[in-house]
């Protein structure tokens, strides 16, 4: 496995996959499982699935969706999207998902994070913050269900959920998502520093040297992408598509 962990992130809307530009305008890319195949070929060491419906529309995890993702990747996957229980995680567990990300229910109650953080352990759990600027310039913690920023700093949240035992933090910028005009590196950099866990960037990956850049200017330990491994050339022409590994272990050299 590399150092520097490359993930790519898939995005269900309607169990299809889709690509995003700043939260919004989901565009179809394709089918979820073919893309998991494909990444399976590619060999990818780990894949993130987020359900970008489940929470806003106040649904459970779609398990026999989960349970098809499952069954066919084989690599480790983290989900997220409409986890609102304890029930739900074990469940998900044992449909053979190594990672669980939480999000919206971690704004609700936080406590569900301590709980989550001892019954299943800290490496299980993925806390997903997604940041935003507001009219003023100030990264806010972004509500994808009620698709507004909180007022609410983003660091103090961080730390907060730290302290509650979990063991990743995945850090999405609403304004970069889908834009491929590289990571927000001073986001990056702010959270680094007051990060006791290790961090995954994601939003707004649009070229191997944004991953390179990030993990060199912010110190990140795993970077994230969507478009950058669904798209491909100038026109994103929909192509699944994941680098060498020996060109990924030269990047971070």
């Amino acid at each position: 496995m590399l150092q520097t962990r490359v993930i790519p992130v898939l995005l269900i809307h309607k169990n299809a996959l889709v690509k995003t530009i700043k939260f919004k305008t989901p565009k179809y890319i394709g089918d979820p499982l073919n893309a998991i195949k494909i990444f399976n070929e590619k060999e990818v060491d780990e894949l993130v699935v987020l359900d970008i419906d489940a929470s806003k529309n106040l649904n459970q995890p779609n398990f026999e969706m989960i349970k098809s993702f499952a069954s066919e990747c084989f690599m480790p996957v983290c989900y997220g999207g409409g986890i609102t229980t304890i029930d739900q995680m074990k469940k998900i567990f044992a449909i053979g998902i190594e990672k669980i990300s939480i999000n919206t229910s971690a704004i609700n109650n936080k406590e569900i994070i301590r709980k989550a953080c001892k019954i299943f352990g800290s490496q299980s759990i993925v806390v997903t913050i997604d940041v935003k600027k507001n009219i003023f310039g100030n990264y806010k913690l972004y509500n994808h269900s009620k698709k507004k920023c909180q007022n609410i700093d983003p660091i103090i949240y961080m730390k907060e959920v730290i302290e509650l035992g979990v063991g990743e933090i995945l850090i999405n910028s609403v304004d970069r998502d889908g834009t491929q005009n590289g990571y927000d590196i001073d986001l990056l950099r702010n959270f680094r520093s007051a990060c006791t866990v290790p961090i995954i960037a994601c939003g707004g990956a649009g070229c191997l040297n944004d991953l390179k850049r990030a993990k060199e200017t912010a110190n990140i330990s795993a970077v994230a992408a969507g478009s950058l491994f669904v798209y491909h050339g100038k026109h994103n022409a929909v192509l699944i598509n994941y680098p060498k590994y020996d060109l990924l272990e030269k990047l971070f050299e």
